[in-house]
């Protein structure tokens, strides 16, 4: 036998009111009835009264097994059986399928304790659809004295099911009381910018562990398993500036994630760039310090040398020198006993400057004009000497 919460608590409300029947004064009264419906006393020591006693006692006795097995239940896995003797509490059954005894001595009332039920705190939904907000409900005052339109959805189930039908009048309405009472102590505690934006998850979580505490200390048997804030919204005459202020926000952190991207892109690379050079200067530095070190050391061979025979050594380093220049240019040689003027061989420099390139070109003129200068400094000393 099943019924609502609201035939709970009538069943509770009469038993305060008048005292069950016992169940001997009842099966008394039903044989009374069947006797005098059938004439069980009037009719003396006849076969019609033997006949009419005997079926007397056929019909009491099928009524008993339908009266019996009327007390013949059974629990569904999600659901909880809550047994009623004369409307107080007995006990609690389990899945599967069970007996108690039948009405009016005790009556059974199921209640499926794995449901997810839903509340709205602000607004409806009716058939799947938005209905509206509800103002009494939805706008509260915020810490910094401004109104804030705040919609909740809240999921709970019956953690008890004997608490559930018989601690509270109506839990349901209990649950809507407590989560508003809470989300505006929540949202009195801080701002309407926080409330709006960046706090939203946090306000939440503080109203379901806030409301499930005061839940507990009711006893309703009510346990709250997520709180949802559809939505909140500033006053119609502001929206569009916190939307301005939503958006700017928005656009901060897509600017800093772009930064820490770009930072996380350039930087290896600067890091990379400068192990490079680094290491492209020190070995710079070794071959520009080992070079020196050797034409030191060959320097000092040479003094060394020039300070035993300064003269050979001169001659030596003089002739060193003329086979170096002389084996990378051109050599004119020139009679001091002629009075004749020297010309530069310009048609061979025309000549060598149209078969190479441009920026080649330039410095094989110069390398010419600088080799032949020293070709003839060269020979001008020796001719003084």
């Amino acid at each position: 036998m099943s019924n609502n919460n609201n035939g709970a608590n009538m069943a509770w409300n009469d038993n305060n009111n008048q005292t069950p029947p016992e169940l001997d004064e009842v099966i008394k009264d039903f044989k009374n009835k069947f006797n005098s419906t059938f004439g069980g006393k009037s009719s003396g020591n006849s076969g019609a009264s033997k006949a009419a006693k005997g079926s007397l006692k056929y019909l009491i006795i099928l009524a008993l097994i339908v009266w019996f097995a009327t007390g013949i239940y059974i629990v569904d896995p999600a659901e909880r059986g809550v047994v009623l003797r004369f409307g107080a509490f007995q006990t609690s059954t389990t899945q599967g399928p069970h007996w108690h005894i039948p009405y009016p001595v005790e009556a059974v009332y199921k209640v499926n304790v794995e449901q997810i039920r839903a509340a709205e705190i602000g607004f409806r939904n009716v058939q799947n659809s938005y209905s509206g907000g509800v103002s009494s409900e939805s706008l509260m005052l915020t810490k910094d004295e401004n109104m804030v339109d705040v919609k909740l959805a809240v999921q709970y189930k019956i953690a008890d099911a004997q608490s559930y039908l018989f601690n509270v009048y109506n839990p349901e309405l209990t649950l809507s009381h407590v989560v508003q009472s809470v989300i505006r102590q929540v949202v009195g505690d801080n701002t309407m910018d926080y409330v709006l934006t960046t706090g939203r998850e946090q306000v939440a979580q503080e109203v379901k562990v806030a409301s499930q505490a005061l839940l507990n200390d009711y006893n309703t048997g009510l346990m709250i398993t997520a709180v949802t804030m559809q939505d909140a919204q500033p006053p119609i005459q502001v929206k569009a500036s916190f939307d301005d202020v939503v958006k700017a926000r928005e656009d901060e952190q897509r600017y800093i994630n772009e930064a820490k991207a770009y930072a996380n892109d350039i930087v290896p690379k600067a890091r990379g760039a400068s192990q490079r050079l680094l290491a492209e200067a020190e070995a710079y530095m070794s071959e520009v310090v080992s070079k020196s070190e050797g034409e030191a050391y060959r320097f000092n061979q040479i003094l060394t040398e020039y300070t035993k025979a300064p003269e050979v050594t001169r001659e030596r380093l003089y002739r060193e020198t003329l086979e170096e220049v002389f084996s990378s240019t051109n050599k004119v040689i020139v009679d001091s006993s002629s009075n004749s003027m020297m010309y530069l061989p310009i048609d061979q420099l025309i000549n060598s400057s149209r078969t190479s390139k441009s920026t080649s070109s330039s410095s094989s003129f110069q390398q010419t004009l600088s080799g032949n200068s020293n070709d003839q400094s060269v020979l001008r000393s020796r001719e003084n000497r």
